[in-house]
């Protein structure tokens, strides 16, 4: 019985050459295509597949939203995130969102059909590229301390991208008030940028996208 595929990416070339190259295996069929997160859902609920092999950076609906959603609504379904991005917040965003897979667009076919099998077995594929990063995070012990409901509201907003100054004016706190509140959260983190503070959060559950 065949692997059934579905394949959400905004670029229609990359759509094109990746069904190309699964449809030359026996056993995976590609039954669709979205070209944005909605799409994906849309599709993922009427279509049933298997697998969603799914881009992050989309129009309208991110894939991070697009995998909690279809993961949601349709539990059967597994997702198995291939995009070029290998920013530690995108990874743990995809994986917390339900995604069963991590694999980069920098990866040879094979390994792309390796990890669509996996995953359709029910098991997990993280692309050789990130596994070392995302193990040796997991193995990062826990701070004793824990973060206020301010410098967790802090998090969030720079989770969402927002600069200190955004920040500031979003709660109503001053510039240095916002970088006060982020050098305590790196001390208790353990860690020494946004980044990395943005990364520790979302591995730990203490915030997640979207919020």
């Amino acid at each position: 019985m065949s692997i059934r595929v579905l394949l959400a990416d905004d670029h229609g070339v990359v759509r094109k050459g990746v069904r190309e190259f699964l449809e030359e295996e026996a056993d995976i069929e590609v039954v669709g295509e979205a070209s944005d997160g909605a799409q994906a859902v849309e599709l993922a609920r009427a279509l049933a597949p298997d697998v969603v092999v799914m881009d992050i950076k989309m129009p309208g609906l991110s894939g991070v939203e697009a995998t909690r959603r279809i993961r949601r609504d349709a539990p059967g379904v597994r997702v198995l995130a291939l995009t070029a991005y290998d920013d530690e917040p995108y990874i743990f965003g995809l994986l917390e969102a339900g995604a069963s897979g991590y694999v980069l667009k920098t990866a040879e076919s094979r390994e792309l059909i390796r990890a669509i099998r996996a995953v359709a077995a029910g098991q997990s594929a993280l692309d050789p590229a990130i596994a070392p990063r995302l193990i040796a995070r997991v193995a990062q012990p826990a701070n004793a301390e824990t973060l206020t409901e301010r410098e967790l509201e802090v998090l969030r907003l720079a989770a969402r991208g927002l600069t200190n100054k955004q920040i500031g004016v979003h709660l109503a706190i001053s510039d240095r008030t916002v970088q006060n509140h982020l050098a305590n959260i790196y001390a208790k983190l353990g860690v020494a940028s946004r980044t990395e503070a943005v990364t520790a959060a979302l591995q730990r559950g203490l915030i997640h996208l979207g919020e």
